[in-house]
């Protein structure tokens, strides 16, 4: 008997192993992601690839290094023959623009397919690395990677949610809580919808979805509003006497913790919230809602009042086939230290503050 791992399972062992810095191959195309190659993968694929290896890397980052994307969305850097691994990971990760910032000119390449090149940068972002990724084509691409093909990997959205479990939690709001979990079928984080009371699913429930926030949530730092925001969420559905509360692991927008500190750093130098993912490769906002309304629905909600200051999940929500009844504002938690960043929430990113 021989099994045969599904698009899914793979996808998974794809993410699992850029993390690890191992290579996928998608499209028969070598993949292997900046963040984590090393010297040795790198030589090897430098010197012994028939053709010459590029690094992929979104069209925010080329807009950041001034390399030319021919393929809109993405560029295809050329690798020089003398290349470290070092000038990859410098092409990468912004950390050092400003003190280094003239690490081209660039070539880059204008010919041939990109789907792969674009395939591999979604990827990358799927598992939580930076988007870049060096790409290399071979005759003979080992048979034990992981084998995708771009089809496969952009046309993979959302994974459809399990319950796991359900179970009662007394909270400080309401003795009538209940904490269900949902797990994805592709292994990814899981995600958490906290009801309150006992919300009549015949009417709008007043609904909150809240990406996770380690150092909002945990920490209390106060450059961002989001433990607030989640505390005075709460207390309203606890006063109120029923919500729910949808806790979405999606760290940072969608780009996780590690990248989430990158742009810190980047805020540092005196970059904002936007220009800071924009610099590290990634959109203003990576995070997909669609996750939050498909489990409003399998708790048996088609109608909310949300709990929210950002008029896109509004449009998201609604998108989804969850009727918006109203939108609740939430405007708590500004800071000496968080001004600037609600400035530029309400600016560049359209939040109603």
């Amino acid at each position: 008997m021989q099994f045969v791992l599904t698009v899914v399972e793979r996808l998974a062992r794809a993410r699992s192993d850029l993390r690890m810095g191992v290579p996928v191959v998608i499209d028969g195309v070598v993949v292997l992601a900046c963040e984590t190659l090393d010297a040795a993968r790198f030589e090897l694929v430098r010197d012994r690839a028939p053709g010459r290896a590029v690094v992929a890397v979104s069209g925010r980052r080329a807009d950041t290094l001034r390399a030319r994307a021919y393929d809109g969305d993405i560029a295809r850097i050329l690798v020089p023959r003398e290349a470290e691994v070092s000038w990859v990971r410098a092409v990468a990760d912004p950390a050092d623009d400003l003190r280094m910032p003239m690490k081209g000119p660039f070539q880059t390449e204008r010919d041939g397919d990109c789907t792969p090149h674009r395939a591999a940068i979604h990827l990358a972002k799927a598992a939580r690395l930076l988007p870049a990724v060096v790409v290399a084509s071979f005759e003979h691409p080992l048979i034990d990677l992981v084998h995708l093909t771009a089809d496969e990997v952009l046309d993979h959205a959302s994974s459809p949610m399990g319950a796991v479990v359900s179970a009662h939690l007394p909270l400080s709001v309401s003795e009538a809580g209940r904490l269900h979990v949902f797990r994805p079928e592709d292994g990814g984080e899981e995600h958490y919808a906290i009801e309150i009371g006992n919300p009549d699913r015949s009417r709008p429930v007043l609904a909150r979805l809240h990406s996770a926030c380690f150092t909002g949530d945990l920490m209390g730092s106060l450059k961002c509003d989001c433990g607030p925001q989640l505390r005075a969420a709460m207390a309203q559905m606890g006063a109120e006497g029923a919500g729910v509360l949808l806790y979405l692991n999606q760290e940072g927008r969608g780009i996780g913790l590690a990248n989430k500190m990158r742009a810190y750093s980047l805020q540092d130098q005196g970059f904002d919230t936007v220009e800071a993912n924009h610099r590290l490769g990634f959109e203003d906002d990576e995070r997909d809602f669609h996750i939050g309304s498909d489990i409003l629905k399998k708790l048996g909600f088609t109608q909310v009042r949300l709990l929210t200051n950002n008029p896109a999940k509004i449009a998201r929500m609604e998108d989804a086939g969850v009727k918006v009844v109203e939108r609740v504002p939430l405007k708590v938690g500004e800071t000496v230290q968080n001004r600037a960043y609600l400035v530029t929430k309400a600016a560049k990113s359209g939040h109603l503050l």
